[in-house]
């Protein structure tokens, strides 16, 4: 069985792009192959700056021999039908059978399709995969249509076999395929035939390239690391700089060096921001005192003096680079030491935050306020609060974080800690915008916890307040990311509170400030439709001032200027409500599916969620976590699990005589009309288990409830087992029905258990 060799050398190729490349050039030919009646052992893909490569190993010669049965038109059918039919299926009027069916007689045709040899298929797909390759962007060049990421100057294509090497026969736009390949730019030497993988890799090894992008990293890494161990240093990691520095040479030769002394008081994230974001180069730092002191950089090329000139150009131009990151971090200083963090908040009043919720530092001070009032539910100082919230984004307006956009919040500790803000200020400056995923660290110290919240609410409540709410995989805002920062804020410092208050408050605020703002914007057009109602200046102000009012204190939007009647009948301007109970509940609904999502993701089952999603106190998540935990727990054992049968069964069987009796059997249970010891052993089983599950369910001892409850399994079992509830007694019949309410009754309590699956 041949095993097949594809390369495709380009001029570089951007390395954001190699990698999905390669995964999408093994997709495209493997499944073509396949499609086409091929198949195969083993597949693999490579990337370089210049070269995408695949093997496929232990592939079939030559497609299989088809047979296809075909239907054609009924006997009798017009001729043209039929001589289609023909056509389309390759087969003469003699090779047709005619076959009885139950709608009638049909022409069959028996349809051959012979099998082909690889290469052949090989060349279609081949051809076909390069002209329709999804590149993110794509070139021409010259006078040809091909579209590449960067002009293609060699296709290398062969079926290796015991035999030998095949060339497989393919031309596209006049790059004809062959078995020649070249290795380094600079060291590889003239161009060169393989015969095989294996060879191939050999070779462009001894041509100064190394095929696998994982090799290449693990070189870069190990040559880095141990060139800093040499000299008692670190090289900061980061995966994603090294996977794109492999992507940028062939053969990749590591070197490293200084930083100048006037650079090294630069803050550390600074310094490794700009010489990662300008240079791509990795930063080594000194264990012991955490400041970054040299570099590592990564060359495509061997040279005979070791990399000296290659690091001198480096350290020349990287010391330009650092120059203005000092001069954005002298003048940012100066503006915080002197002027204060507010001086930069000030010139946030002319950025808009959006366009319907105003500015950023009209936004600021909304955060400011819900951070004073959330302050006591997380147990930190409310002043303090107040005071973080207020520059947290005070870095924004800094010339540090305008040329580092990543470097913010970061940056606003630094400056906060210049200015003498309190530290808890100046970490909350840091961290207020955490988390910002899954797998991100929550703050943990309370005001930073604080500003966080308030940061996340007012942007979720701001952005429903103006309807702007994610729609299916749309979130251009991050709604899902905030709704998901907030939750994992709130359950890991166990913060207990109400986020349907705290939607609500907000609501309220943003509708008096958006009814404010609509009403400033369009007093021209209220006037003027005054006017044109017949109504005197004098008028006309108060209606305007009584409006403005109205939209202050009441959260009445000013969106709708159709003139209405008054109580003497004269006509004002007519205004629409903001309707906050329904943004509240829509808001708190779009919580619980993150919440949903969220607590999967923690191996609780759905169905458990459900459960306790429908009690009361749903909006307090640490409360609503605590009762699925229980649930969850209770449910992985064998009593949980025959104890929620048991529920179902009573009241599957109690709902099914309420709604034939028409009434409601919610009380009256007796344990003097109990026939039966199973009957007794129940009331007594349930006045147990009452008196724990209460007290258990008022203190929140969730997991006492559930051990109490899950008591009731034995008595519960044994009293089906031995009592036939619809006895021919109608007094003991709604007795026992009213028992059956009392197990109702008091397994919710604990949970809705209904909404269990099975």
């Amino acid at each position: 069985m041949p095993d097949l060799l594809i390369e495709l050398f380009s001029e570089e190729i951007p390395a954001r792009m190699q990698a999905k490349a390669a995964a999408d050039l093994q997709k495209l030919v493997t499944d073509g192959l396949v499609e086409a009646g091929l198949t195969y052992a083993s597949a693999a893909a490579f990337h370089t700056p210049r070269r995408l490569a695949l093997t496929v190993g232990g592939l079939t010669a030559e497609s299989p021999t088809l047979q296809e049965e075909r239907r054609g038109p009924k006997v009798g059918a017009p001729d043209k039908a039929l001589e289609g039919f023909m056509r389309g299926a390759g087969v003469t009027r003699e090779q047709l059978e005619e076959r009885e069916e139950k709608k009638g007689s049909f022409y069959f045709a028996t349809v051959t399709t012979p099998g082909r040899k690889a290469d052949a298929i090989i060349a279609d797909v081949l051809e076909k995969t390069v002209r329709g390759f999804p590149w993110p962007k794509s070139m021409r060049w010259g006078s040809g249509t091909l579209r590449w990421v960067r002009p293609l100057h060699r296709i290398t294509c062969i079926l290796t076999t015991e035999e030998g090497a095949q060339v497989v026969d393919l031309d596209i736009d006049g790059i004809k395929a062959g078995n020649t390949t070249e290795g380094h730019r600079f060291m590889g030497g003239k161009p060169f035939d393989v015969t095989s993988f294996d060879d191939y890799d050999a070779k462009l090894k001894q041509a100064k390239v190394i095929l696998q992008a994982s090799e290449r990293e693990q070189h870069i890494w190990n040559d880095a690391t141990n060139m800093a161990f040499a000299q008692g240093l670190e090289v900061v990691e980061d995966n994603g700089l090294l996977a794109e520095v492999a992507g940028l040479v062939e053969w990749p030769v590591v070197l490293m060096g200084d930083i100048a002394e006037d650079f090294l008081g630069l803050p550390p994230e600074v310094l490794q921001t700009s010489m990662k974001e300008h240079q791509k180069f990795f930063s080594v730092k000194n264990p012991e005192t955490g400041r970054i002191e040299k570099f590592v950089t990564v060359a495509n090329i061997e040279t005979s003096d070791n990399g000296a000139t290659i690091l001198a150009g480096n350290q020349k131009v990287l010391a330009a680079r650092l120059s203005d990151a000092k001069f954005f971090w002298e003048n940012d200083l100066r503006v915080a030491t002197t002027d204060g963090l507010t001086a930069w908040t000030d010139r946030l009043s002319n950025v808009t935050f959006h366009n319907k919720l105003g500015s950023q530092q009209g936004r600021i001070q909304r955060i400011a306020a819900l951070a004073e009032a959330l302050a006591p539910q997380v147990g930190s100082d409310a002043a303090l609060a107040r005071q973080a919230a207020e520059v947290a984004k005070a870095d924004l307006s800094s010339e540090m974080v305008y040329e580092f956009p990543e470097l913010q919040g970061l940056m606003g500790r630094y400056y906060a800690e210049a200015a003498g803000l309190p530290p808890e200020v100046a970490n909350a400056c840091e961290t207020h915008y955490s988390p910002l995923g899954p797998s991100d660290d929550v703050p943990s110290e309370p005001v930073a916890v604080t500003v966080a919240l308030a940061d996340k609410l007012d942007t979720l409540t701001g952005f429903w307040a103006i309807d702007e709410k994610p729609t299916g995989s749309k979130d251009p805002f991050a709604l899902r990311r905030a709704a998901l920062g907030v939750i994992r804020l709130v359950l890991v410092n166990d913060l207990r509170m109400s986020l349907k208050d705290a939607f609500s408050s907000q609501l309220s605020k943003l509708a008096a400030e958006l009814n404010w703002q609509t009403y400033i914007k369009q007093a021209d057009e209220i006037r003027e439709k005054g006017r044109a109602l017949g109504f005197d200046g004098g008028e006309i102000e108060k209606a305007a001032a009584k409006l403005a009012t109205e939209a202050a204190e009441h959260g009445l939007i000013v969106s709708n200027y159709e003139p209405i009647a008054t109580d003497d009948g004269r006509q004002l301007i007519s205004r629409d409500g903001f309707d906050e109970a329904a943004l509240t509940s829509e808001l708190l609904s779009f919580f619980h599916d993150r919440l949903k999502v969220h607590l999967r993701a923690e191996g609780i089952r759905h169905d458990v969620i459900d459960a306790c999603l429908a009690m009361d106190g749903a909006d307090d998540l640490v409360l609503l976590v605590k009762r699925a935990e229980a649930l969850q727990e209770l449910l992985s054992s064998e009593d949980g699990e025959n104890l929620v049968q048991g529920f179902k069964r009573a009241n599957n069987i109690l709902s099914q005589a309420e709604e034939k009796d028409g009434v409601e059997y919610s009380f009256g249970a007796d344990v003097k009309y109990a026939e039966t010891d199973a009957e007794k052993a129940l009331f007594e089983a349930l006045d147990a288990a009452e008196e724990k599950i209460t007290p258990a369910m008022q203190s929140e001892d969730f997991a006492a409830a559930m051990e109490a409850m899950a008591a009731l399994r034995a008595p519960i079992d044994t009293f089906f087992d031995a009592v036939q509830v619809n006895s021919d007694n109608s007094i003991i019949r709604r007795n026992r029905l009213n028992l059956l309410s009392r197990i109702r009754t008091i397994c919710l309590q604990v949970a809705d258990l209904t909404r269990l699956d099975g």
